[in-house]
């Protein structure tokens, strides 16, 4: 039987190449052309959402019929399969419909509930990272975390900051911005890419989903990193990350894990 890592990049290539296709189609349109609506919980969808995630439903189960599918727009299909895909087809959908190159299609395959390979792939500029848990790579390249040791010198990347106080109102992050060298947002997925890539120290989202989560794991993990969510606790059934290199992870954990 083939590994799940083996499975995993048999079909990566299609699935990039449908991701950079549907993007082309429709990034830095109009958003009557978009087709942007709002979903239940206020997020906005595009019909490039709904496109990217259809096709690589139509993909996987052609190529593994038996294996199971968690997606963010079209919901379950056979979730407790031994092998599962996990797919958000735009993550940073507020950065695709603005028309920044920071949105990602974030691809995880798990294996008996455990994500053991995740893709995070940039269509625009065709990044691609993708991790196993012990190996990262960004664009066929070993990637390997930054080894920072203080905050002082560290990058912190964070989607929205406004979401921390809304979700997680004691945690001290406007302490840890003080003590960071830089802090940027609009990261989504294309922040735990720059932080597996080297290009940033810190990664913290205090909201996430299981198709936000299970992509990003095994690349963190896979370029050294640690991640987990903001109490240090398995970021596989959490719902808020923290994703740093081992040494000041902790100390990022101790700003933010008061958060309750």
């Amino acid at each position: 039987m083939k590994s799940a890592q083996d499975i995993f990049l048999s079909l990566l290539p299609q699935a990039t190449a449908i991701s950079r296709e549907v993007s082309a189609k429709f990034f830095k349109k109009p958003l009557e052309e978009i087709g942007m609506v709002s979903k239940a919980d206020a997020s906005p969808v595009t019909a490039a959402d709904i496109e990217i995630e259809s096709r690589l439903r139509d993909l996987i189960l052609k190529e593994f019929p038996d294996h199971g599918i968690i997606g963010e727009e079209h919901g379950n299909h056979r979730a407790d399969a031994e092998f599962v895909w996990v797919l958000d087809p735009i993550d940073g959908t507020k950065s695709f419909i603005t028309g920044v190159p920071l949105f990602t299609t974030l691809i995880a395959l798990m294996h008996r509930d455990e994500p053991a390979c995740g893709a995070i792939y940039q269509p625009v500029l065709n990044e691609l990272v993708w991790g196993n848990n012990k190996e990262c790579f960004f664009n066929n390249r070993p990637a390997r975390i930054r080894a920072a040791q203080n905050l002082s010198e560290c990058t912190l990347l964070v989607t929205d900051a406004r979401h921390v106080a809304e979700h997680h109102p004691n945690a001290d992050f406007a302490g840890l911005c003080a003590e960071v060298k830089f802090w940027r947002t609009w990261a989504d997925g294309y922040g735990y890419a720059l932080l597996a890539a080297g290009y940033a120290d810190i990664m913290i989202d205090p909201v996430m989903n299981p198709w936000d989560i299970m992509a990003v794991v095994p690349v963190v993990r896979g370029a050294g990193g640690i991640i987990t969510d903001f109490a240090g606790a398995n970021a596989v059934k959490g719902k808020s990350i923290i994703a740093a290199s081992p040494g000041i992870h902790e100390q990022v954990l101790r700003r933010m894990g008061n958060a309750g």
